[in-house]
């Protein structure tokens, strides 16, 4: 091809070069850099961002910086396309197929090469993974008009910063796990009919009072997270136990256990991890005789999807898995709830449209506002949380709904408070990983299980509400109503008050 030089565009520099020499040339001239940026580099220029800006998307930074990104990533991207910024759902477009191949063909110009374009191409959004190693080929695709987003798509931040801070790779402090096992203080407790123990919160939020009313039966949680335990049994084969009955346990998995991204096979639904486990207790483990500890919706049935190995979702089978665990809960018509205690500090495009999926189906959807690692203590609430389609909850101080427990994170996006930390340090009993053995759970993950709880207590005492008018009784019950707290939003929810 014929390659245009000039220093001043004239009529006669427009005759003398098509359309394809032009966009060649724009685009040679915007390459200024041939090596890609430091993992270092990279990641402080997020956290720069982040602190100055209050968050960071890729769409907003340079071609070379997105270009690094992606090849310090694998050199895999993931692209959101559409004929408008909400032209997520491919079954709702007319154009996905034409708008798709048109991608993958830019991509083939500019790699040179027709195979090993394309990784994955989903089912039910408009959404594909590709290979990218050219920095011509993002300058290229991010002239395309039909393209929504456009971001790494296996660019292990958090992984990065523990290397940059000296920090091990999977350390329990950030990731969220544990299998430990603690006897509970009698005091974070109280016994209720047949010898459960009912966890202190409950009596701050009127849950126990509002078992007069509501006890979750008929509504299904969905609960996406790193699994849920199949060592314990009130949460596996003894899920209808005493008072819990008539429901049921589903267990999926749609995470890939593989550091490559191209490694395919999903790892199953069982918890190695010991999170999903705490949360799915947290809101709907049975209420019986056995003197364990009792869910909020101890009648309601639960869908747990195993989609991460962790709280934190941080490279490609971590994101591709929660994508995969909203669309599946999407479509899913029985359930109606959807919670997730795991996030980013900043969006990721795949799971934004899984979530946006999610909410065009009707689902009520609740997600952590944060809780801090050693090195994200100046971020706000996260994603997804800040999202307009989900309810963003946060944990608080025992008699409080404006005091965040010490790990929580705050903000203007914040829907509800649920009240976790006491002043002694002890924080939620739950089930444990193991059977017949109990444990703590903390931070904005339990408040946002928890609270997933309530609304399906509410709904289950009005089957024919819409979401909308289940959230509205949430937010009428709550401390704050009618007028949001600038970080707490609605705060603590009187749960009696809401199922009367």
């Amino acid at each position: 091809m014929k390659k245009c030089v000039f220093l001043l565009l004239t009529a006669f520099a427009l005759s003398s070069c098509s359309n394809d020499d032009l966009q060649t040339s724009a685009i040679e001239s915007e390459i200024v850099q041939t090596d890609p940026l430091t993992t270092r580099q990279i990641n402080d220029q997020i956290n720069e961002t982040t602190k100055s800006k209050g968050r960071f998307s890729w769409n907003e930074s340079s071609s070379y910086f997105l270009w690094s990104g992606i090849v310090r990533g694998n050199k895999i991207a993931s692209i959101g396309f559409g004929d408008s910024k909400d032209d997520f759902d491919r079954s709702q477009s007319a154009n996905s197929e034409a708008l798709q191949s048109e991608i993958l063909e830019v991509i083939s110009k500019y790699e040179g090469k027709k195979d090993r374009v394309l990784m994955a191409s989903d089912q039910y959004l408009n959404q594909i993974d590709v290979y990218i190693e050219k920095q011509e080929t993002v300058i290229a695709l991010r002239k395309l008009k039909s393209i929504r987003y456009f971001e790494p798509a296996d660019y292990h931040y958090f992984e990065n910063e523990n290397k940059i801070g000296g920090i091990a790779k999977s350390s329990g402090s950030s990731s969220g796990c544990g299998l430990e096992s603690t006897v509970l203080n009698s005091a974070d407790y109280t016994t209720v009919s047949p010898n459960a123990k009912a966890p202190w919160s409950f009596a701050k939020h009127n849950i126990t009072s509002a078992w007069n009313y509501s006890t979750g039966a008929g509504i299904t949680i969905g609960l996406i997270d790193s699994g849920v335990s199949f060592n314990q049994t009130l949460l596996s084969g003894s899920f209808n136990n005493g008072s819990s009955s008539g429901r049921t346990i589903s267990k999926n998995g749609v995470y890939v256990d593989s550091v490559w991204p191209w490694s395919s096979g999903f790892d199953g639904a069982d918890d190695k991890c010991g999170h999903g486990t705490s949360m799915a207790s947290a809101m709907a483990a049975p209420r019986n005789s056995l003197g364990q500890p009792v869910g909020v919706a101890y009648n309601a049935n639960l869908v747990s999807y195993r989609a991460a190995s962790n709280v934190v979702l941080d490279g490609y089978h971590e994101q591709e898995g929660v994508k995969l665990a909203f669309t599946a809960l999407a479509n899913n018509t029985s359930v109606k709830i959807i919670s997730m205690s795991m996030g980013h500090i900043f969006s990721v495009g795949k799971i934004e449209d899984g979530v946006k999926y999610a909410y065009s189906k009707g689902k009520l959807i609740f997600c952590a506002g944060g809780t801090s690692t050693s090195f994200t203590t100046f971020v706000g609430v996260i994603f997804p949380a800040w999202m307009a389609e989900t309810q963003a909850i946060t944990g608080v101080k025992e008699n409080t709904s404006n005091q965040k427990c010490d790990v929580c994170h705050s903000g203007a996006e914040i829907d509800f408070t649920y009240q976790m930390e006491r002043a002694s340090g002890n924080n939620i009993p739950v089930l444990s990983y193991y059977n017949a053995q109990t444990d703590y759970v903390g931070g904005s993950s339990v408040a946002t299980a928890s609270t997933a709880g309530i609304a399906a207590l509410v709904w289950s005492k009005n089957p024919s509400w819409t979401r909308d008018q289940v959230l509205a009784k949430m937010r009428q019950s709550s401390t704050y109503y009618p007028t949001k707290n600038a970080d707490y939003g609605y705060g603590n929810i009187n749960v009696l008050q809401a199922v009367q």
